[in-house]
């Protein structure tokens, strides 16, 4: 299997926020308005804050990790892919895996991931094949059919719109009296648009159970954070809506599994939505279409790259005597032979039908997109000029 299906945490007991140990909860600790951000384990990928540290077996770091490797190893094979132009344009994922593997980890299975475009880590994590995934960078409509066991909406492109569908979602589960609780991603960029402060308020007045989850890559496409809001820190936005705010390392898994399940705890306890930022960088390009050196320095690039969360992971995990170089390599060259072959399948048999990119839009199909379709297909077949 290439990712893990879970259950719940056992956090919530059903009336009683459990604190596994903390003498108080980490947005009440860590308060983004005083520059407080969580960090548990260190760039040496050592573990410089035990007391905080989640309850997570060695089994399941591995797990984990071996989720974060799958994350890059396809990663890498799709920017191949597109430069040989077998691909479609692609947001690339390097230097988030932590970010996007441990946030989905902290989730149950019946919980809802509301995914901006660059999640990939996330949506293996909850149980996406590869195949899907790649499916949808093909240019394939069916990469946004997930089985019916995985609680995930589709793709959203618009900058910040999934954030009230996740609203939407969480309030649907408050109003059925589930303890399903959703997570929504978006990036540094998406908190300077409107969709964004109306979610966060409308799920601050109505207390939805739901995660806002930011993945703070530095870089709005070639915007830098610091010229796209004058906030200090992102997470503080959270103040606005009244609602808890928190910034974690998003390069360190075990912060963001922390305040992920932390946030999940409260949301299905009836205490309502968290904002989350996620502190990490974008290593590559925004897409495939991006060039990154012409809006950042190279040195800033390297800076970033000792604090790739990978290597963090990687050296915490050879330090407790559980993996080694030797078995990182073949499994880096596992996954990436796995992923050239998931293509190759994608590349025989995954030619998009022309008539997939009309027919989904309604249950019936309007006279408009009938003419729009019948038009396209005789242009494809050379008889409109």
């Amino acid at each position: 299997m290439w990712y893990v299906k879970h259950a719940a945490p056992p956090f919530f007991d059903g009336g009683t926020i459990l604190r596994k140990g903390w003498s108080v909860l980490l947005i009440e600790r860590f308060d983004p308005l005083k520059g407080e951000m969580l960090r548990i384990m260190n760039e040496e990928g050592q573990i410089i804050a035990p007391d905080l540290k989640p309850d997570l077996s060695d089994e399941r770091v591995l797990e984990l990790y071996k989720v974060m490797l799958l994350t890059r190893a396809a990663d890498t094979k799709a920017l191949q892919l597109q430069r040989q132009g077998r691909m479609l344009t692609y947001a690339p994922n390097t230097g988030q895996e932590a970010a996007q593997t441990a946030s989905a980890a902290a989730l149950g299975e019946n919980d809802w991931l509301v995914p901006a475009f660059r999640e990939l880590g996330a949506w293996l994590m909850k149980g996406v094949s590869l195949e899907t995934i790649y499916l949808y960078w093909y240019g394939n409509e069916w990469g946004s059919h997930f089985p019916e066991d995985v609680r995930m909406l589709p793709i959203s492109i618009p900058i910040g719109s999934q954030l009230n569908h996740a609203v939407g979602l969480a309030m649907a589960s408050k109003y059925k009296g589930e303890k399903d609780v959703a997570l929504s991603y978006v990036g540094d960029g998406g908190t300077s648009i409107g969709d964004f402060s109306e979610a966060l308020n409308f799920a601050g007045v109505f207390d939805a159970p739901v995660i806002f989850f930011v993945q703070n890559n530095q870089y709005a496409i070639s915007v830098k954070r610091q010229l796209q809001t004058k906030a200090a820190t992102l997470a503080q936005k959270a103040v606005a809506a009244g609602i808890p705010g928190i910034q974690v390392d998003g390069n360190d898994l075990f912060s963001v599994y922390a305040a992920v399940s932390e946030a999940a705890e409260l949301a299905r306890a009836g205490q309502g939505p968290t904002l989350i930022e996620a502190y990490t960088y974008r290593l590559g390009a925004h897409t495939t279409s991006d060039d990154p050196t012409k809006y950042r320095e190279d040195e800033e690039v390297a800076q970033w790259s000792v604090k790739d969360p990978i290597k963090r992971t990687k050296q915490y995990l050879i330090d407790k005597g559980l993996w080694s170089d030797e078995q990182d390599k073949a499994q880096i060259a596992e996954y990436e032979d796995y992923a050239l072959e998931v293509f190759r399948k994608i590349e025989e048999n995954g030619e998009p039908e022309v008539e997939d990119l009309f027919k989904y839009t309604y249950k019936e199909m309007p006279e408009h997109l009938e003419e729009q379709l019948n038009e396209y297909l005789q242009y494809l077949e050379g008889k409109v000029k």
